[in-house]
């Protein structure tokens, strides 16, 4: 039986609900995010993309490419539970849900609550639920696997619907620029640009074994991918591999007295959060980014779980001393987290990027 896998991406979710909350900001561009120097752009409104506004990006850049953005500050409980009344649709047609942030997800409805046997359907009786119950718009992508499907409900943004059929995917992959692929970030895309590699059908000429070489463990994902092959299923529950923080700070700090400080600060939010997840790990890790954004890690692993101040502050300062830093290589932040294994040994997970409607019967 062909898998039916259906992906739901609400639309610029945090600055929507918030449009929809205060009729003062529907039709105006705005981001979601702390307004300040070092403020980042969580979700953009669709008026503010226009100018080149998205997420991720300096709250600083944002307000010079639109200078009458409006920053308004997050609401994170009003969103779970925004979120929470998604999901409860997502379950009236199948528990095989899988969560990947409050605004996106995956359902696998190859077998369904409703017995319904077009996955389409299930597609945009969903989307018209959403709006319906929370006034908010999604997009959905359908297609036969996980990667095809997150490129389909990328397509049409934003209140959009894309079918990718089995019959087509190969036709639909070989059109598809590099860059819409999952895992082919700005860096991945360029070294393919340098390998003659701009669409789908140009990766799929080159070889497993060229790919490994030059891409490593992401080689066989991309190979794969190429061909419309991806395997994994949607899973209900992940394990979790890691909890961490992080912190950016107001000013750019290259004394050793305010890392500690700030380090210091750091461990007890993470000895809180270990709490909460009931997590067990032992493999710490120091993130650092210096002032022009180059990052660098430390990591190291004991031979009991780290869950208390004690065991975890004296070896995030041991990793910190051998991080290099003074007046002209000053600290912007700092990230601490534990894990269940050192990130090398993980295998390959790459990330959702930025991505026809030929059939409307599967």
């Amino acid at each position: 039986m062909t898998r039916k896998i259906i992906h739901i991406d609400m639309d610029a979710f945090f600055a929507s609900v918030e449009q929809r909350d205060f009729p003062e900001l529907r039709g105006k561009p705005i981001a979601v995010g702390f307004d300040g120097e070092r403020g980042v752009v969580s979700t953009a409104s669709y008026e503010a993309r226009r100018y080149g506004v998205h997420s991720a990006q300096s709250m600083m850049m944002a307000k010079r490419l639109c200078p009458q953005l409006m920053v308004v500050s997050p609401h994170f409980e009003r969103y779970h539970e925004v979120s929470n009344q998604i999901h409860e649709v997502f379950h009236e047609y199948t528990d095989v849900v899988e969560p990947l942030s409050l605004d996106e997800a995956f359902l696998d409805v190859t077998v369904n609550k409703q017995g319904l046997e077009l996955a389409v359907q299930i597609a945009r009786e969903i989307k018209e639920k959403i709006k319906t119950q929370t006034g908010l718009t999604s997009s959905a992508g359908v297609s036969y696997n996980k990667f095809l499907a997150k490129i389909a409900s990328d397509w049409r943004k934003p209140d959009g619907l894309c079918v990718i059929h089995p019959d087509s995917a190969l036709d639909f992959i070989a059109r598809l620029p590099i860059e819409k692929f999952w895992g082919v970030g700005p860096k991945t895309a360029e070294r393919m640009h340098h390998m003659g590699i701009f669409t789908g059908a140009q990766l799929r000429e080159v070889s497993l074994s060229h790919l490994v070489d030059m891409f490593g463990k992401a080689g066989p994902v991309y190979y794969s991918f190429a061909r419309g092959i991806d395997e994994r299923e949607v899973v209900v529950e992940h394990e979790r591999k890691s909890v961490g923080c992080e912190q950016t700070f107001l000013e750019d700090i290259s004394l050793k007295s305010k890392l500690l400080i700030e380090l210091y600060h750091m461990v007890l939010e993470l000895e809180e959060r270990i709490a909460h997840a009931q997590f067990e790990g032992k493999t710490l890790t120091l993130k650092v980014k210096y002032h022009d954004f180059t990052q660098i890690t430390r990591s190291t692993t004991v031979h009991r779980p780290l869950k208390t101040k004690a065991e975890i502050l004296p070896l995030a300062k041991r990793l910190l001393s051998q991080v290099d830093y003074d007046a002209e290589r000053r600290i912007r932040l700092l990230g601490l987290s534990v894990s269940k294994s050192n990130s090398s040994d993980d295998e390959f997970i790459p990330r959702w990027e930025e991505g026809w409607l030929p059939f409307e019967d599967y």
